[in-house]
């Protein structure tokens, strides 16, 4: 499906249903989540359904806060890391919990690119290299604009923010939209991202959940079965840049093409700069189109997670720095307890002009779709 038809699907499904089945709804309304420390005023919107789900998200980061299914049994649990406040937001323990990553999601090598003639230098926040868009300004960090919207098929929230030229060392201004609608009848959740710039400028957006669909605040994720619908990846050098080679995932730990639990294979990795997974797969299929990704499944509570994009390729992170830090309601996070699934460009494209384009142009516009789409096995 292209993004064109996909779009026209999500927009026009609420009129193809009866009307007993999609009455209408009231969009979310803002509600104070507190402030940041310099004061800013922080809000959050509630999208709930029929069927059981909730989806809160805030206006720092474009956030999802938290992601509440049923399990096998009907019980209603949150399926994301997260915090009760800003304060947990803004303080060390948060490792990019559920955010907008940008404005270029993961990893450039240096910290530097070069476009049309010209070396941009970017915070090197991740060892040697840039990781998530950068510093103070990356747009895990800053507060958006967020508006209530309703649609023919449920309830969204549409965050927008401006990104100044310059910011992060980023050229261009860029005008930016993400958009999560929850379906009123179905336990999926769309992601839409937009964005429109004045210069030429790289552009690769993401959001950074972490699941565990036992539960968030479970020891482990590594119980789960994944399934990727990719047959390679781009291997990387020691700090996780990308050599510019694609290669098969046959034969290898990284191979999910079938389910396999997430620990079966992963100590194999252990000695590795990933010091396990944190690979960027190419998805099967043309990128431009919504087709499948994944497929994680908890045996403890049955929740199934599917997802699908129009993205390239798409991040596999298997927790691996996080430490036990305190998260929502007295839960922790230890090491491996939850799974990144990141719908995006292929790490360092910017630098590789083999990789799929990632460079935004005045006139042009970058559109990302993701559905997340959850059931019971």
């Amino acid at each position: 499906m292209s993004r064109s038809l996909f779009v026209a699907w999500w927009a026009i499904l609420g009129t193809l249903l009866p009307a007993a089945t999609c009455p209408l709804i009231a969009a979310p309304q803002p509600k104070p989540f507190g402030k940041t420390a310099s004061g800013e005023p922080v809000e959050i919107f509630t999208l709930t359904n029929q069927t059981g789900m909730t989806v809160r998200c805030m206006t720092r980061g474009a956030t999802i806060v938290d992601l509440m299914v049923p399990d096998r049994n009907g019980k209603i649990g949150n399926v994301v890391l997260g915090f009760d406040d800003v304060a947990g937001y803004e303080s060390s323990r948060n490792q990019y919990f559920g955010c907008t990553a940008g404005r270029v999601a993961n990893r450039i090598a240096g910290g530097k690119f070069q476009l049309n003639g010209k070396t941009y230098t970017l915070a090197t926040n991740n060892g040697v290299n840039h990781l998530h868009g950068g510093g103070p300004r990356s747009l895990d960090k800053v507060v958006w604009k967020g508006e209530g919207i309703e649609t023919g098929t449920g309830t969204g929230v549409r965050f927008t923010y401006t990104s100044p030229d310059g910011e992060e060392g980023y050229p261009g201004t860029v005008q930016l939209t993400v958009t999560f609608v929850l379906h009123q009848n179905e336990n999926q959740l769309l992601l839409n991202y937009r964005a429109t710039t004045d210069q030429a400028t790289p552009v690769n957006l993401t959001n950074h959940s972490y699941f565990n669909l036992t539960g968030a605040g479970a020891p482990t994720v590594l119980d789960h079965t994944l399934q990727l619908h990719a047959s390679r990846y781009t291997p990387t050098d020691a700090t996780l840049i990308p050599t510019g080679k694609l290669a098969s995932v046959a034969g290898t730990p990284l191979d999910f093409q079938q389910p396999h639990a997430i620990g079966e294979r992963i100590q194999t990795l252990d000695d590795t700069p990933s010091l396990g997974y944190d690979h960027n797969y190419v998805v099967s299929g043309t990128p431009g189109e919504l087709r499948p990704v994944a497929r994680l499944v908890s045996p403890v509570s049955g929740r199934v997670l599917e997802v699908e994009s129009d993205a390239p390729g798409v991040q596999l992170y298997s927790g691996n720095f996080l430490s036990g830090q305190a998260g929502r309601a007295g839960t922790t996070s230890p090491r491996r307890s939850a799974v990144c699934l990141e719908s995006q460009f292929y790490p360092d494209s910017v630098n590789h002009p083999e990789f799929p384009d990632s460079i935004l142009k005045p006139g042009n516009i970058y559109e990302q779709h993701t559905v997340w789409r959850f059931s019971i096995d």
